[in-house]
């Protein structure tokens, strides 16, 4: 038989108490190795999760508290099965579950574990694009594929060996191997979520929002380039806890276009004060959006309250706080020698501190014309609007918070 793929593989199963990798604890681990397109081992074992496993998870499973009670920890199996593990392709259906819980397993046991993965839920949707469901349960049914305890991990491990196996005699194991490479390629997505949902989002400045069961409000993102944003939600390593929930949750993207960056920073803001979704939980804080306006010759900050549609077009940056917006005030001081007590940031008489040190054109010691110095302070800021580009940017590298 021709080798399924050039690489060793190691084909993972896991049993969990939850779906939340963070808090959540796995109770039983398979493995299959394969290489040269056969089976070189295979190995399984209950695991004491050292909590509670859920009267519904012992009913889904059949693995019940007794039968854990006396398994060896995660950590006590840590070594050995990194070592099996390593070197290896790691091949989950749904590897994003998989492959998360078993890093943050192991980085609670102080590993850090890497591995290209192969995730079979993708490769049925490349292989098999005419079928609407590719769960494990869809794909036993449709291939006939053996599984002799479904929801145990030797089983369901078992029952992926055998759909790669027929995906091969079906399609060839050259085909398999580039659809393996063409997947590895994309950022994979919830097996909930079509394809075409990510798609259909267009890679341009605008607003997304990601709702769950019953149209709920998860979260709500902007970005410049929304599409490539979106997926970038569905990373493989799952470091986040949030982005892992978010990605279990998700069941529907919408999108709405704006004209650039400071359009969409301004229509986030509002919808997730509106919607107040789930995982925004920073933005939902009203009165936090600001922005600097001229009044009487001077910048003055403006409130969350004072920025809409008509005064949009007099604002010199909008920031996510106030703090933020001082920053980047301090920062288009030192770039144009401006002083911090004729802006309104210090007070004080006489020379300043930063006039003595050449910082400051001297507005404050009679050395620079007041209406000169707003009119410099009013070409800064203008100077970077509109887009206002350089001063979003600049509110996001001095700590800006998401939500």
């Amino acid at each position: 038989m021709t080798p399924l793929f050039d690489a060793p593989l190691a084909i993972v199963d896991l049993e969990t108490t939850g779906a939340h990798p963070s808090w959540d604890r796995i109770t039983e681990i398979a493995v299959i190795e394969v290489a040269g397109g056969d089976i070189v081992s295979e190995w399984s074992t209950l695991v004491n999760p050292g909590t509670s496993i859920p009267a519904a998870i012992q009913a889904l499973t059949g693995i019940t508290n007794e039968m854990v009670e006396d398994a060896p920890s995660f950590e006590e199996l840590s070594a050995g099965l990194y070592e099996r593990l390593d070197g290896r392709v790691f091949v989950a259906h749904n590897a994003r579950f998989d492959y998360g819980f078993l890093r943050h397993a192991f980085e609670r046991s102080g590993l850090r574990y890497q591995a290209p993965t192969l995730c079979t839920v993708r490769l049925s949707r490349r292989l098999y694009p005419g079928h609407a469901r590719h769960n494990l349960d869809s794909l036993i049914e449709r291939h006939g594929l053996r599984c002799d305890a479904r929801h145990r991990a030797l089983g369901d491990a078992r029952a992926v060996w055998e759909f790669l196996r027929v995906a091969a005699e079906e399609h060839g194991a050259e085909i398999l191997q580039t659809a393996a490479r063409q997947i590895a390629k994309r950022p994979a997505l919830p097996p909930q979520l079509e394809r075409s949902a990510v798609d259909a989002v267009p890679d341009s400045p605008g607003v997304y929002l990601f709702y769950g069961d019953n149209g709920a409000p998860l979260y709500i993102g902007k970005s410049v380039a929304m599409r490539s944003r979106v997926l970038q939600h569905f990373s493989a390593d799952l470091r986040s806890p949030r982005e892992a929930q978010i990605a279990r949750e998700l069941r529907r993207i919408e999108w709405r276009r704006t004209s650039g960056e400071l359009g969409a920073l301004l229509l986030e803001s509002r919808l997730v004060k509106e919607m107040l979704p789930v995982f925004n939980r920073q933005l939902r804080r009203a009165g936090d959006l600001c922005g600097f306006v001229f009044a009487s010759g001077q910048l003055k900050l403006a409130g969350n309250d004072e920025i809409n549609s008509e005064t949009l077009s007099q604002l010199c940056g909008v920031f996510r706080s106030k703090r933020s917006a001082m920053d980047a005030l301090r920062g288009l001081a030192d770039e144009h020698r401006l002083c911090l007590r004729a802006l309104g940031i210090e007070r004080g008489g006489g020379a300043c501190f930063r006039y003595q040190v050449q910082r400051c054109a001297g507005a404050c010691a009679g050395r620079e014309d007041l209406h000169v110095h707003h009119a410099r302070a009013a070409a800064g800021a203008t100077a970077t609007s509109p887009p206002h580009a350089r001063w979003v940017s600049r509110c996001h590298r001095r700590g800006r918070r998401t939500g």
